[in-house]
């Protein structure tokens, strides 16, 4: 049932007082208030024979009074009884009587709630829709007139967006219960205007597949309105969360919510309760009628038309027996049948457990293979990458400058390619988290537009990088996740552009007062762009446009990354593209200011000069432990031309030695090493060192060894192969956190 409009959910607290029908007919504004909020308090109540009781007793004191604004209500109150009771005919008649009192008197919310009301009504015929829209957009258009806020329309934009769920369009729909949710926020609501709102978004989870969301969503207000008593609201959410259910495959779990759905429905339509409300609301119709004989026949046609009721009254009751009958037998039918399509679900569900489980031993052992290989290809790509970047800095070989960075790229290339590959099987097996850190936004553009320097040069681009100065220095979000968006849609107009532009917007859409930035990125190129036919499946795995830059290969999982990745942040990604002209890419993400920035700032250039100035002074000690001969030499090559002093330990027992035997003021612990692991070796370490940095190198994914490595008593990580500029911060870092305690020691 949609949303009445507010200001009948505010009622009047009662304190026992009730009117009798033979009060003197001068009734008070205040009595007439009394029973208003009275006929309310039943409505509430789901007591609807005395709500329809109540109610007709006020029309009747109000139009004696001469009371036009308590007619109107009592209409208006008519209306929703008779809409809660599915009598639709009735209800639609009443609020059209509400809307015409309303209209007479020119009482403005009145008016905006019988057109939402009428609404309501005639949205119950799904095939009616937009008319029931129409309405709504009529009490709309009536506060616009009324100078009112657009937070007013409050329950209109939620009603709106009801009736194109129930239409199944729900791709319209999200943008009204958008604007429902950001005004209901605005100050405090009734209750059960924020659970509808909630069972709003719980369908539109579901009818969107966000299984996830839908359902969380839709068991929180499922427990809440039984919680509450709100038979109504509680009966949709199971009914909704069964659908869910079902459309996962968790059959169990779908039989029970509907179990549950049909407790509260039970409740709700109980037989006994109905008769009285018919019998009730035969009543007041007969009273009706009455009012509008002619006096001077109206004990005559009064008697015939009683005769005629009584007759109606009987077939009505005889045609409800036999319904009732017949609906029991359906139910005994309806009860065999189902307990034997339980019996084939629990057959089901064994089978899907069997296959379930077999699937994740799959997925284990996909796991597993991925996390070998990824150490395998790591490990002498890291000789690869830290040979080239060592040679480019030998002036000696300046004239094979171009070919190292070639090689360089292209082993930089293959790193990209198994890092893709590792963080969509992530992503697949739901391995990925988002994290909370802070860093600076400003920062974290320029590295990446730093990274694709040599991928401009190759293709003769240029990129531009325009930030809102609105935005905040520092926000607190997953940066890594975020770069790796960025990277993917960056590096994506670079393979799609030559001798073009290529620009990173980063603007602010919306701020709010708890200190949340929405944000659009927007990354636009003007390439070759996409035919519209390309434009949907780009984003699935291994697919790729056809591309004119013959040097840059792909393996099409860029996007499709990207896609993935925002559905973590609770975004989409928005393209728009004309063959010719370009393409670009945005979406938009909820951030939080960050209020602490310390720690964030990589070392500059300079900071880093400086630092190696001290170890020139200090002629500071490195240990270097790693089985593979060649990543040692790399190392060592990469720290002795920074004046470094060297050690170096094949395994973890070696380590153990030197490190016993000389102090050294930092230490490079290989993971994965014969005899002796790295971890095993630190905690070695640790019993008689508890000072000197200890940061790990690995070529394994870090999310699946941080917390093993950090609990070992390691105090950074470095993960191979690596960056040598990022290598070097990482080192200095640490080196300078020592230098801090040594001059707080003097």
């Amino acid at each position: 049932m949609r949303l009445i409009f507010p200001f009948m959910m505010l009622l009047v607290s009662l304190c026992g007082v009730t009117i009798s029908h033979a009060q003197n007919e001068q009734v008070s504004k205040d009595s007439l208030s009394i029973l208003w909020g009275q006929t309310n308090t039943h409505f509430y109540n789901y007591n609807y024979k005395e709500a329809i009781e109540s109610s007709a007793l006020l029309l009747q004191l109000a139009e004696r009074q001469g009371d036009s604004l308590y007619v109107t209500r009592a209409y208006s109150d008519l209306g929703q009884i008779h809409y809660a009771i599915k009598d639709t005919i009735k209800a639609k008649h009443y609020y059209e009587k509400c809307l015409e009192h309303a209209i007479l008197i020119q009482n403005d919310p009145l008016i905006i709630a019988a057109y939402n009301d009428i609404g309501n009504v005639v949205a119950e015929n799904e095939a009616n829709f937009e008319k029931s829209i129409w309405y709504y957009e009529k009490a709309i258009e009536v506060n616009v007139v009324s100078g009112n806020g657009e937070e007013e329309n409050l329950v209109q934009f939620m009603n709106i967006g009801w009736t194109y769920l129930d239409a199944k369009q729900h791709e319209k729909a999200i943008e009204y219960l958008r604007k429902a949710k950001k005004y209901s926020l605005l100050k405090k609501q009734h209750p059960l205007l924020d659970l509808n709102l909630d069972i709003l978004f719980g369908r539109y989870y579901y009818y969107a597949n966000l299984n996830g969301l839908a359902t969380k969503t839709l068991k929180e207000t499922a427990e809440r309105a039984t919680s509450e008593n709100y038979m109504d609201q509680a009966s949709e959410s199971y009914e909704y969360l069964a659908k869910v259910y079902e459309q996962t495959g968790q059959m169990r779990m779908a039989i029970a919510s509907l179990r549950k759905q049909h407790e509260f429905d039970a409740k709700i339509h109980d037989t006994e309760r109905e008769a009285q409300m018919v019998e009730v609301s035969a009543k007041f119709a007969v009273e009706e009628y009455q009012k509008n004989l002619d006096s001077a026949l109206q004990q005559q046609i009064l008697g015939d038309a009683l005769i005629e009721k009584s007759r109606q009254l009987t077939s009505i009751f005889i045609i409800s027996s036999i319904v009732c009958l017949v609906g029991f037998f359906a139910i005994l039918l309806l009860f065999r049948g189902r307990k034997k399509f339980v019996n084939k679900l629990y057959e089901n569900n064994l089978e899907l457990t069997r296959a379930k489980n077999k699937a994740e031993r799959l997925s284990r052992l996909k796991t597993r293979f991925f996390s070998t290989v990824s150490h395998e290809l790591r490990t002498p790509l890291y000789g690869v990458i830290g040979l080239s970047s060592i040679l480019m800095e030998d002036e000696q070989l300046s004239s094979h400058k171009e070919d190292l960075k070639s090689l360089k790229f292209s082993a930089d290339y293959l790193l990209a390619l198994i890092n893709d590959v590792l963080m969509l099987n992530r992503m697949d097996a739901n391995g990925i988290q988002l994290e909370k850190t802070p860093f600076k936004l400003i920062q974290l553009a320029e590295s990446i537009k730093h990274s694709f320097a040599f991928s401009l040069q190759q293709n003769h681009n240029r990129l531009h990088l325009s930030i809102d100065e609105r935005l905040p220095e520092y926000f607190q979000s997953d940066s890594v996740r975020l770069s790796q968006v960025l990277m993917n849609l960056v590096g994506n107009a670079v393979k799609f552009n030559e001798n073009g532009n290529i620009w990173i917007d980063i603007t602010l859409e919306e701020e709010s007062e708890n200190g949340i930035f929405k944000t659009k990125f927007a990354i636009k190129d003007d390439g070759i762009g996409i035919p519209p036919e390309k434009q949907k499946i780009i984003f699935e795995e291994f697919s790729q446009v056809q591309n004119k830059n013959y040097n840059y290969q792909g393996t099409g999982l860029g996007l499709t990354i990207v896609r993935k990745l925002l559905h973590l942040f609770g975004s989409e990604i928005k393209l728009h593209s004309e063959i010719g002209k370009g393409s670009t890419f945005s979406f938009s993400l909820l951030l939080e200011e960050a209020t602490l920035t310390t720690g964030l700032e990589e070392l500059s250039a300079s900071d880093q000069e400086e630092l190696i100035n001290i170890v020139r002074r200090e002629n500071l000690h490195i240990l270097v432990v790693d089985d593979n001969r060649i990543n040692q030499k790399i190392t060592q090559k990469i720290l002795e031309t920074r004046n470094f002093k060297c050690n170096l330990a094949s395994d973890g027992i070696e380590a153990i030695e030197l490190a016993s035997a000389y102090n050294y003021d930092l230490i490079l612990m290989d993971i994965h090493m014969p005899n002796m692991s790295g971890i095993e070796a630190t905690k070695q370490i640790r019993k008689f060192n508890t000072n000197t940095p200890i940061v790990a190198l690995t070529a394994v994914e870090v999310a699946e060894i941080r917390k093993t490595i950090l609990d070992a008593g390691m105090n950074d990580i470095i993960l191979k192969p690596y960056d040598v500029s990022q290598f070097l911060n990482t080192i200095l870092r640490n080196l300078n956190k020592v230098v801090e305690v040594e001059e707080i020691k003097s």
